[in-house]
């Protein structure tokens, strides 16, 4: 048994776009409300550029988070009669939000198609993160996925036959077409998005948990977001993702990412540590340097990022531990470390780190099991 208790091989099956078109509704639903919960999640590798329809260029593996997570409360009342548009209000943190109408907008008209009762309902959306916004944590992951599976759980009463597979999986699906890594935010504890060769079931559609054998070294892994800037950053993902077409080094990097999931996929049955270091921070200053190499250019890191990171690398040799670094798309850095070196980590932390953090601000977070219903 490894690390995540599973001791079997599971055989996933492979669905395509058409698996999620629905058939006509048995049942009808007047009006309700629903709550989820769903975390962020940290890319291991990274996924950077993308195809039409939130396809992904290259495939990614991700651990899920636990304490950072969006709450999303979605009320529906069925209007009088049908109508062509979507309506919604949407409130987050407890105040009217129209500056994420068009993103919201634009993922129901996505995912209509898939959820064809979305026009025939008012909707309220209220939302609320457990994490500062615009903190470089993956808020659209959590977000979008919430939201994604609130509207599953209308359509499971329209279909009440739906079983749990099916719901997950066209969760991880819808989510996608919102935010491409919100599809790894519907389960954990390690999720790959995009489709690899020698990992049975993966998609470019959405994220399937990763099955293999997973090392006890690797158990409630740590992750301390430390918030070196919490401003917007200069250049959105969805910018940045666009000018991986035509960039010089795209196609080398793409198949860099297989390469690198696959020495994960080896890491995580032995157990290395050493050799996850290589790859997770590898495939970090990779991502900074597409952004760096693309045209136009841009820079995410700041001068604090490089301070944080070059600090990281001098306490590591000097006392053996195993804490690395990963990044986002932004000047944020994601510390991940064994639950066994908490304490010498957390020490390091506040004793090098934190002065590096605005207004000293970090997030302690770790490996989590998905996304959950309450309500």
């Amino acid at each position: 048994m490894n690390g995540f208790g599973f001791n079997r091989k599971i055989y996933i099956c492979v669905m395509t776009e058409k698996d999620f078109l629905p058939k006509p509704y048995p049942a009808a639903v007047a009006q309700g409300e629903v709550t989820w919960q769903s975390p962020s999640n940290i890319a291991l590798v990274k996924y950077w550029g993308k195809l039409d329809h939130q396809i992904p260029a290259n495939p990614s593996i991700s651990f899920t988070l636990d304490s950072c997570r969006t709450t999303t409360t979605l009320k529906y009342s069925k209007k009088e009669k049908h109508s062509d548009n979507f309506e919604f209000e949407l409130y987050f943190e407890g105040e009217k939000k129209d500056s994420f109408r068009p993103k919201i907008q634009k993922f129901l008209e996505r995912v209509e198609p898939y959820l064809p009762f979305l026009k025939d309902y008012k909707f309220i959306i209220d939302t609320s993160n457990s994490f500062p916004h615009s903190s470089g944590i993956a808020s659209s992951a959590s977000g979008m996925s919430a939201l994604a599976l609130c509207l599953m759980s209308i359509e499971k009463q329209l279909d009440p036959e739906m079983d749990d597979k099916y719901f997950t999986r066209k969760s991880s699906f819808l989510a996608r077409l919102g935010s491409g890594s919100a599809c790894r935010s519907i389960e954990g504890e390690l999720v790959v998005w995009g489709f690899q060769r020698n990992i049975y079931g993966s998609s470019d559609l959405y994220g399937v948990q990763f099955r293999d054998e997973v090392h006890e070294n690797f158990r409630n892994y740590r992750d301390t977001i430390l918030l070196v800037d919490k401003g917007e950053k200069q250049v959105s993902s969805t910018v940045g993702h666009e000018l991986m077409n035509g960039h010089p080094f795209a196609e080398r990097r793409f198949q860099q990412a297989h390469e690198n999931l696959d020495r994960l996929k080896k890491i995580f049955r032995s157990g290395d540590l050493s050799e996850f270091i290589k790859v997770v921070e590898s495939e970090a200053l990779t991502l900074h340097a597409m952004m760096m190499t693309s045209q136009p250019y841009f820079l995410l890191m700041k001068p604090n990022t490089l301070e944080i990171i070059n600090r990281i690398f001098k306490f590591r040799e000097e006392s053996g531990l195993h804490l690395c670094f990963t990044l986002d798309a932004g000047a944020n850095v994601h510390l991940l470390y064994p639950e066994k070196e908490e304490k010498e980590t957390s020490e390091f932390i506040e004793a090098s780190l934190k002065q590096y953090c605005q207004n000293g601000q970090f997030i302690h977070d770790g490996v989590g099991s998905g996304a959950s219903k309450l309500a």
